[in-house]
């Protein structure tokens, strides 16, 4: 599809620990309803990303983001070695269809090389995500089932200087 000449392209960046104000806002604004997340949980997903246990892809269009990709690495004993999983994956409507989700995906496949990551998941719940993700080349698992059990959360005891 050709690009008009007033039309920028989509640019994807790695996010700092530092940068995550406008990429975190979206993600709470879309997948929170508006509700921003707690400030021990901003803390807690900044050293994550500056750990490098999380990474946050920002897709920006002419100074804006307009999507973003969270992606946490773990190693898998079953694969003898590191894998990803995508946590988050969400786009702006009025950017979609225009290359931000595949310019994300594209941006997590360099990301994983680079870190010698084998496999990537991603967890989907509507149709139309899955065949986003498949025309990319992503595959249905045979045989995985994903469970889950919400538990009782209890606040950590203060940490002792």
């Amino acid at each position: 599809m050709p690009q008009h000449s007033n039309v920028r392209p989509i640019e994807v960046v790695l996010v700092s620990g530092t940068e995550l104000a406008e990429p975190l806002g979206l993600l709470e604004e879309s997948l929170r309803d508006g509700e921003p997340v707690s400030a021990t949980f901003a803390e807690r997903f900044r050293g994550a990303v500056e750990a490098g246990d999380l990474e946050v892809l920002a897709a920006r269009e002419q100074d804006r983001v307009v999507g973003v990709a969270v992606l946490a690495y773990r190693l898998s004993v079953s694969a003898a070695g590191p894998f990803a999983s995508i946590e988050d994956l969400y786009v702006r409507p009025g950017a979609r269809r225009r290359g931000a989700g595949s310019a994300l995906l594209e941006k997590v496949g360099e990301r994983c090389a680079a870190r010698g990551v084998s496999y990537v998941e991603a967890q989907v719940e509507e149709d139309e995500a899955e065949a986003f993700y498949a025309a990319l080349g992503y595959e249905r698992e045979p045989g995985v089932r994903v469970l889950s059990r919400s538990l009782a959360v209890v606040d950590p005891p203060p940490e002792r200087s």
